[in-house]
């Protein structure tokens, strides 16, 4: 009798064991099988983004398009063909190791040529190829600069742009700043405001003076656009600007601060435009590829951009943003007096390699000495001029929420 028991409960061990066994693979089974699903998806949206970026971007300037003004053909490429950059850059080892790209807002209307008008908007974005880490930097408009090394002519900086387009405004940037940048991004008001509606807006904190500029610049910038937009109550608070607004809002200057608070403040809407799209993820990124890519004007490749968009989302980090000149002087009365006067250029970019790149032992090239001598001869402005000079990160733009938000 009791070897009879012991026989069947060997027995039950044993279907146990093969039960549990059994269960264990189907287990391993879902798991491996749910593995491969989530593969799949991944490699399934890879692919629909890489199509859908490499589909757009033959809207997007990366290629030759025939203009429907002009019929002309644009090849993005013939931009940089003749772009001027100082021996010493070209060949700087500490620069190498990073991206360099110029980002531009233009204020072309209906009756502008977007080849030739001011850009109002110089950034220059920098990525540190090792780590990620993303520095802007604003070239104020009216910094004076040699706008045009091929002939010279010393006055404010978005002059280059109106007068040589993309070409001569990358040689400015370069030849002045000790720089090799030959990527560049164009936008105007409709591109920035179409990517701000995409993402469903962007919250800023507003003072009231801010808010009634932003009633007031978004009539014309409505009308430019062709996009509407809601009149804000005119009191200090918290508002989620819509595309119309927040473009509005990038273009105050007449508050303290003036053009260095503006710079500041397209900074602040880069800044917010970033963090909103990495909330709305693949979706966001389709509706911009979609609206905004054929309204933008570039030469990165499409390799590069589509590396660029798959690292944003995880990897770019906006580690520090300031404003150019960091040291300066207005109201000269030799030359124009709205002229921003580095105190002194060479100085002013030794500071910027600084920043930029933290390059503590740079010192700028020939170039750069020669330029900074003009300046301070034509303006009176000399190293002595540093006493009492304006300093772009003051006070009350330092703590502002464009230089501490990450």
């Amino acid at each position: 009798m009791r070897e009879d028991y012991e026989y069947q409960e060997y027995l039950r061990r044993k279907r146990n064991k093969k039960r549990a066994l059994a269960r264990k693979k189907r287990r391993r089974r879902i798991i491996l099988f749910s593995l491969e699903i989530a593969i799949l998806l991944v490699l399934i949206i890879g692919v629909f983004v890489y199509a859908k970026v490499n589909s757009s971007l033959r809207k997007l300037g990366t290629a030759p398009e025939v203009t429907s003004q002009t019929q002309e053909v644009y090849n993005p490429d013939k931009d940089v063909d003749n772009v001027i950059v100082n021996q010493e850059a070209a060949v700087d080892k500490v620069m190498s190791g990073y991206t360099n790209i110029l980002l531009l807002g233009i204020d072309a209307r209906d009756y502008d040529d977007p080849d030739y008008c001011n850009s109002d908007t110089m950034i220059i974005c920098s990525i540190n190829n090792d780590n990620g880490e993303v520095r802007l930097l604003s070239v104020y408009r009216d910094t004076m600069l040699n706008t045009n090394p091929a002939e010279p002519k010393y006055t404010k900086a978005n002059d280059a742009y109106c007068q040589g387009s993309i070409t001569q405004c990358l040689s400015m940037i370069n030849t002045n700043l000790d720089l090799s940048i030959t990527d560049y991004l164009i936008v105007d008001f409709k591109a920035l405001a179409t990517m701000v509606d995409d993402i469903g807006g962007i919250t800023i904190d507003l003072s009231q003076e801010e808010a009634v500029h932003v009633n007031n610049y978004s009539q014309e910038t409505s009308a430019v656009t062709g996009m509407a937009f809601d009149p804000l109550p005119e009191v200090a608070g918290t508002y989620t600007l819509n595309g119309v607004q927040a473009v509005s809002y990038s273009r105050i200057r007449y508050t303290a601060g003036q053009d260095m608070k503006r710079a500041q403040r397209q900074r602040l809407v880069i800044m917010k435009i970033i963090e909103k799209v990495r909330q709305s993820g693949i979706a966001g990124v389709e509706a911009v590829i979609n609206d905004v890519f054929p309204l933008c004007r570039t030469n990165l490749s499409n390799a590069m951009i589509i590396k660029m968009a798959r690292q944003m989302i995880g990897y770019y980090d906006i580690v520090d943003t300031a404003g150019f000149p960091f040291v300066f002087r207005e109201e000269s009365q030799y030359v124009n007096p709205e002229l921003m006067v580095p105190i002194t250029l060479a100085q002013n970019v030794t500071q910027l390699h600084q920043f930029l790149f933290q390059d503590m032992n740079y010192s700028p090239s020939g170039t750069v000495w020669e330029y900074s001598d003009y300046i301070a001869e034509a303006s009176g402005f000399d190293e002595s001029a540093a006493v009492g000079a304006q300093i772009s990160d003051e006070t009350e733009l330092a703590a502002s929420e464009a230089d501490t938000i990450r």
